[in-house]
Protein backbone atom coordinates (compact mmCIF):
# COMPACT_ATOMS: atom_id res chain seq x y z
CA UNK A 1 0.00 0.00 0.00
CA UNK A 2 1.49 3.27 -1.28
CA UNK A 3 1.45 6.38 1.39
CA UNK A 4 -1.51 8.19 -0.26
CA UNK A 5 -3.41 5.33 0.33
CA UNK A 6 -2.19 4.76 3.80
CA UNK A 7 -3.45 8.42 4.51
CA UNK A 8 -6.69 7.88 3.23
CA UNK A 9 -7.29 5.44 5.26
CA UNK A 10 -5.93 6.96 8.42
CA UNK A 11 -8.14 9.33 7.93
CA UNK A 12 -11.20 7.79 7.52
CA UNK A 13 -9.91 5.07 10.54
CA UNK A 14 -10.27 8.68 12.14
CA UNK A 15 -13.68 9.94 11.25
CA UNK A 16 -15.01 6.09 12.15
CA UNK A 17 -13.81 6.02 15.39
CA UNK A 18 -14.83 9.83 15.79
CA UNK A 19 -18.19 9.06 14.67
CA UNK A 20 -18.15 5.73 16.96
CA UNK A 21 -17.61 7.85 20.40
CA UNK A 22 -20.44 10.19 19.04
CA UNK A 23 -22.75 7.63 18.70
CA UNK A 24 -21.36 6.00 22.16
CA UNK A 25 -21.94 9.38 24.34
CA UNK A 26 -25.62 9.49 22.65
CA UNK A 27 -25.98 6.34 24.15
CA UNK A 28 -24.55 6.85 27.41
CA UNK A 29 -26.67 9.93 27.79
CA UNK A 30 -29.99 7.82 26.64
CA UNK A 31 -28.93 5.65 29.89
CA UNK A 32 -28.32 8.69 31.88
CA UNK A 33 -31.50 10.29 30.84
CA UNK A 34 -33.92 7.42 32.25
CA UNK A 35 -31.66 7.50 35.33
CA UNK A 36 -33.04 11.58 35.74
CA UNK A 37 -36.41 10.94 34.15
CA UNK A 38 -37.41 7.99 36.59
CA UNK A 39 -35.79 8.73 39.86
CA UNK A 40 -35.40 12.55 40.06
CA UNK A 41 -37.76 15.16 40.57
CA UNK A 42 -37.29 17.07 37.54
CA UNK A 43 -40.09 18.92 35.19
CA UNK A 44 -39.44 18.20 31.96
CA UNK A 45 -39.63 21.60 30.59
CA UNK A 46 -37.29 22.81 33.20
CA UNK A 47 -34.71 19.92 32.36
CA UNK A 48 -34.90 20.82 28.51
CA UNK A 49 -34.65 24.60 28.76
CA UNK A 50 -31.70 24.31 30.52
CA UNK A 51 -30.25 21.51 28.96
CA UNK A 52 -30.85 22.95 25.60
CA UNK A 53 -29.74 26.74 26.53
CA UNK A 54 -26.44 25.73 28.65
CA UNK A 55 -25.69 23.20 25.46
CA UNK A 56 -26.37 26.19 23.10
CA UNK A 57 -23.90 28.70 24.82
CA UNK A 58 -21.41 26.16 24.75
CA UNK A 59 -21.95 25.36 21.26
CA UNK A 60 -21.66 29.02 20.01
CA UNK A 61 -18.98 29.73 22.39
CA UNK A 62 -16.48 27.17 20.68
CA UNK A 63 -18.53 28.26 17.06
CA UNK A 64 -16.95 31.64 18.00
CA UNK A 65 -13.48 30.50 18.22
CA UNK A 66 -12.78 28.43 15.76
CA UNK A 67 -14.66 29.70 13.15
CA UNK A 68 -14.58 33.12 10.79
CA UNK A 69 -16.42 35.89 13.23
CA UNK A 70 -18.40 36.83 9.88
CA UNK A 71 -20.21 33.71 9.60
CA UNK A 72 -21.54 34.07 13.29
CA UNK A 73 -24.61 36.41 12.83
CA UNK A 74 -24.91 35.20 9.18
CA UNK A 75 -28.02 33.07 9.36
CA UNK A 76 -30.35 35.70 10.88
CA UNK A 77 -29.58 38.13 8.02
CA UNK A 78 -31.58 36.24 5.75
CA UNK A 79 -35.85 36.24 6.90
CA UNK A 80 -35.81 32.66 4.87
CA UNK A 81 -33.21 31.12 6.41
CA UNK A 82 -33.90 32.51 10.12
CA UNK A 83 -37.48 31.45 10.22
CA UNK A 84 -36.22 27.69 8.95
CA UNK A 85 -34.06 27.83 12.05
CA UNK A 86 -36.75 28.58 14.40
CA UNK A 87 -38.27 25.69 12.62
CA UNK A 88 -35.45 23.34 13.56
CA UNK A 89 -35.83 24.79 16.88
CA UNK A 90 -39.07 23.97 17.71
CA UNK A 91 -40.18 21.09 15.86
CA UNK A 92 -36.53 19.50 15.38
CA UNK A 93 -34.49 20.07 18.48
CA UNK A 94 -37.60 21.38 20.95
CA UNK A 95 -40.00 18.52 20.12
CA UNK A 96 -37.81 15.78 19.83
CA UNK A 97 -36.43 16.15 23.37
CA UNK A 98 -39.86 16.59 24.84
CA UNK A 99 -41.20 13.18 23.46
CA UNK A 100 -38.03 11.12 24.06
CA UNK A 101 -37.82 12.49 27.54
CA UNK A 102 -41.57 11.57 27.95
CA UNK A 103 -40.99 7.98 26.24
CA UNK A 104 -38.15 7.33 28.23
CA UNK A 105 -40.20 8.47 31.53
CA UNK A 106 -43.16 6.25 30.45
CA UNK A 107 -40.68 3.81 29.68
CA UNK A 108 -37.29 2.92 29.26
CA UNK A 109 -34.33 4.36 27.41
CA UNK A 110 -33.42 1.08 25.66
CA UNK A 111 -36.93 0.67 23.69
CA UNK A 112 -37.02 4.69 23.32
CA UNK A 113 -33.68 4.69 21.59
CA UNK A 114 -34.54 1.98 19.17
CA UNK A 115 -37.91 3.85 18.51
CA UNK A 116 -35.72 7.21 17.99
CA UNK A 117 -33.71 5.51 16.04
CA UNK A 118 -36.59 4.39 13.40
CA UNK A 119 -36.25 8.09 11.97
CA UNK A 120 -34.68 7.43 8.27
CA UNK A 121 -37.96 5.21 8.23
CA UNK A 122 -39.90 8.64 8.86
CA UNK A 123 -37.67 10.35 6.67
CA UNK A 124 -38.24 7.72 3.84
CA UNK A 125 -42.22 7.66 4.13
CA UNK A 126 -42.20 11.60 4.23
CA UNK A 127 -40.24 11.68 1.09
CA UNK A 128 -43.20 9.21 -0.50
CA UNK A 129 -46.00 11.25 1.00
CA UNK A 130 -44.78 14.61 0.39
CA UNK A 131 -42.50 14.55 -2.47
CA UNK A 132 -44.27 11.67 -4.55
CA UNK A 133 -40.93 9.48 -4.54
CA UNK A 134 -41.23 5.87 -5.74
CA UNK A 135 -40.74 3.55 -3.44
CA UNK A 136 -38.31 0.64 -4.24
CA UNK A 137 -38.00 -2.75 -2.66
CA UNK A 138 -35.17 -1.63 -0.63
CA UNK A 139 -37.65 0.66 1.38
CA UNK A 140 -40.29 -1.51 1.55
CA UNK A 141 -38.14 -4.47 2.78
CA UNK A 142 -36.56 -1.92 5.31
CA UNK A 143 -39.50 -1.08 6.93
CA UNK A 144 -41.10 -4.36 7.11
CA UNK A 145 -37.86 -6.13 8.67
CA UNK A 146 -37.74 -3.00 11.08
CA UNK A 147 -41.40 -2.97 11.81
CA UNK A 148 -41.26 -7.20 12.96
CA UNK A 149 -38.30 -6.06 15.11
CA UNK A 150 -40.25 -3.25 16.66
CA UNK A 151 -42.71 -5.68 17.46
CA UNK A 152 -40.75 -8.17 19.55
CA UNK A 153 -39.30 -5.42 21.34
CA UNK A 154 -42.19 -3.86 22.63
CA UNK A 155 -44.03 -7.05 23.07
CA UNK A 156 -40.92 -8.99 23.81
CA UNK A 157 -41.96 -12.00 22.11
CA UNK A 158 -45.82 -12.18 23.63
CA UNK A 159 -47.69 -10.90 20.91
CA UNK A 160 -50.38 -11.04 23.53
CA UNK A 161 -49.20 -7.86 25.41
CA UNK A 162 -47.14 -4.73 25.37
CA UNK A 163 -43.66 -4.99 27.75
CA UNK A 164 -44.22 -1.38 27.74
CA UNK A 165 -47.06 1.14 28.08
CA UNK A 166 -49.10 2.00 24.77
CA UNK A 167 -48.22 5.35 25.62
CA UNK A 168 -44.39 4.95 25.84
CA UNK A 169 -44.97 3.49 22.15
CA UNK A 170 -46.70 6.60 20.81
CA UNK A 171 -44.30 8.82 22.89
CA UNK A 172 -41.34 7.11 20.88
CA UNK A 173 -42.90 6.94 17.48
CA UNK A 174 -42.83 10.69 18.27
CA UNK A 175 -39.62 11.19 19.24
CA UNK A 176 -38.88 9.29 15.73
CA UNK A 177 -41.01 11.69 13.97
CA UNK A 178 -39.19 14.53 15.49
CA UNK A 179 -35.85 12.94 15.23
CA UNK A 180 -36.59 12.72 11.29
CA UNK A 181 -37.96 16.55 11.44
CA UNK A 182 -34.37 17.29 13.29
CA UNK A 183 -32.64 15.65 10.65
CA UNK A 184 -34.53 17.02 7.48
CA UNK A 185 -35.00 20.42 8.05
CA UNK A 186 -31.61 21.88 8.78
CA UNK A 187 -30.14 19.86 6.20
CA UNK A 188 -29.71 23.22 3.66
CA UNK A 189 -28.80 25.52 6.54
CA UNK A 190 -25.81 23.27 7.79
CA UNK A 191 -24.79 23.40 3.89
CA UNK A 192 -25.11 27.14 3.93
CA UNK A 193 -23.36 27.64 7.29
CA UNK A 194 -22.05 25.34 9.63
CA UNK A 195 -22.96 22.39 11.72
CA UNK A 196 -21.73 24.07 14.91
CA UNK A 197 -23.60 27.60 14.37
CA UNK A 198 -26.99 25.85 13.42
CA UNK A 199 -26.98 23.62 16.13
CA UNK A 200 -26.01 26.00 18.56
CA UNK A 201 -28.43 28.89 17.40
CA UNK A 202 -30.93 26.36 17.44
CA UNK A 203 -30.29 24.87 21.09
CA UNK A 204 -29.84 28.38 22.12
CA UNK A 205 -33.40 29.61 20.78
CA UNK A 206 -34.82 26.07 22.17
CA UNK A 207 -33.96 26.77 25.57
CA UNK A 208 -35.25 30.62 25.43
CA UNK A 209 -38.82 29.04 24.31
CA UNK A 210 -38.86 26.59 27.42
CA UNK A 211 -37.64 29.09 29.56
CA UNK A 212 -40.96 30.90 28.33
CA UNK A 213 -42.99 27.76 29.94
CA UNK A 214 -40.43 27.27 32.98
CA UNK A 215 -37.70 29.75 33.84
CA UNK A 216 -34.90 27.74 35.30
CA UNK A 217 -34.83 29.86 37.83
CA UNK A 218 -37.99 29.65 39.04
CA UNK A 219 -39.41 26.58 40.86
CA UNK A 220 -36.01 25.48 40.10
CA UNK A 221 -35.54 21.25 41.47
CA UNK A 222 -33.53 21.14 44.52
CA UNK A 223 -30.25 19.45 42.83
CA UNK A 224 -28.14 16.31 44.77
CA UNK A 225 -24.96 15.14 43.96
CA UNK A 226 -26.27 12.82 41.47
CA UNK A 227 -28.96 14.88 39.80
CA UNK A 228 -26.04 17.41 39.46
CA UNK A 229 -23.96 14.55 38.04
CA UNK A 230 -26.96 13.14 36.03
CA UNK A 231 -28.08 16.42 34.09
CA UNK A 232 -24.48 17.13 33.47
CA UNK A 233 -23.75 14.21 32.06
CA UNK A 234 -26.47 14.58 29.30
CA UNK A 235 -25.70 18.13 28.59
CA UNK A 236 -21.78 18.55 27.86
CA UNK A 237 -20.68 14.67 27.01
CA UNK A 238 -24.43 13.89 25.23
CA UNK A 239 -25.51 16.90 23.60
CA UNK A 240 -22.34 18.90 23.66
CA UNK A 241 -19.21 16.88 23.11
CA UNK A 242 -21.10 14.32 21.27
CA UNK A 243 -22.21 16.63 18.54
CA UNK A 244 -19.01 18.19 18.17
CA UNK A 245 -17.10 14.86 17.55
CA UNK A 246 -19.85 13.79 15.31
CA UNK A 247 -19.54 17.16 13.39
CA UNK A 248 -15.57 16.98 13.04
CA UNK A 249 -15.91 13.14 12.25
CA UNK A 250 -17.79 14.43 8.44
CA UNK A 251 -14.53 15.93 7.92
CA UNK A 252 -13.04 12.93 7.69
CA UNK A 253 -15.25 10.14 6.30
CA UNK A 254 -17.97 8.97 4.41
CA UNK A 255 -21.68 9.60 5.39
CA UNK A 256 -22.15 5.93 4.62
CA UNK A 257 -19.43 5.20 7.08
CA UNK A 258 -21.09 7.28 9.96
CA UNK A 259 -24.63 5.84 9.41
CA UNK A 260 -22.76 2.34 10.46
CA UNK A 261 -21.74 4.15 13.62
CA UNK A 262 -25.40 5.37 14.16
CA UNK A 263 -25.64 1.36 15.48
CA UNK A 264 -23.62 1.81 18.24
CA UNK A 265 -26.25 4.32 20.02
CA UNK A 266 -28.65 1.90 20.88
CA UNK A 267 -26.48 -1.40 21.43
CA UNK A 268 -24.61 1.33 24.14
CA UNK A 269 -28.02 2.09 25.60
CA UNK A 270 -29.01 -1.18 25.60
CA UNK A 271 -26.41 -2.42 27.03
CA UNK A 272 -25.76 0.37 29.93
CA UNK A 273 -29.26 -0.11 30.77
CA UNK A 274 -28.91 -4.03 31.90
CA UNK A 275 -25.54 -3.58 33.66
CA UNK A 276 -26.32 -0.33 35.70
CA UNK A 277 -30.00 -0.23 35.55
CA UNK A 278 -30.73 -4.08 35.83
CA UNK A 279 -32.80 -3.89 32.98
CA UNK A 280 -33.92 -7.94 32.36
CA UNK A 281 -33.52 -8.28 28.14
CA UNK A 282 -34.72 -11.36 26.94
CA UNK A 283 -33.71 -13.17 23.81
CA UNK A 284 -36.66 -11.69 21.83
CA UNK A 285 -35.76 -8.47 22.33
CA UNK A 286 -32.30 -8.55 21.70
CA UNK A 287 -33.50 -10.26 18.24
CA UNK A 288 -35.52 -7.50 17.46
CA UNK A 289 -33.17 -4.92 18.61
CA UNK A 290 -30.64 -6.11 16.16
CA UNK A 291 -33.44 -6.55 13.09
CA UNK A 292 -34.30 -2.88 13.96
CA UNK A 293 -30.64 -1.65 13.38
CA UNK A 294 -30.14 -4.17 10.45
CA UNK A 295 -33.11 -3.10 8.44
CA UNK A 296 -32.07 0.70 9.29
CA UNK A 297 -28.55 0.33 8.70
CA UNK A 298 -29.54 -1.18 4.98
CA UNK A 299 -32.32 1.76 4.21
CA UNK A 300 -29.10 4.47 5.09
CA UNK A 301 -26.33 2.40 3.08
CA UNK A 302 -28.65 2.56 0.01
CA UNK A 303 -29.65 6.19 0.51
CA UNK A 304 -26.20 7.16 0.66
CA UNK A 305 -24.62 5.14 -2.01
Amino acid sequence: MDESKKLAKKTLDRGFWLAFCASALWGVSGTVLQFVAKNLNIPTMWFIGTRTLIAGILLLAVGLVVLPKKEFFAVFKNKKDFLTLVSFSVFGLLANMFTFFHAVKTGNSSTATILQYLSPLFIMIGAIIFTKKKTSRVDVISFVIALIGVVLMITRGDLGHLSIPFISVLWGIGSGITAALYITIPQKLIAKYHGILITGWGMLIAGLISNLFNPFWVNAPKMTAGSILGVGTVILLGTVLAFLLMVISTKYTTAAIVSITDAVQPFTTLILSVIFLHYAVNLAEVIGAVIVIIAIYVLNRYDTE
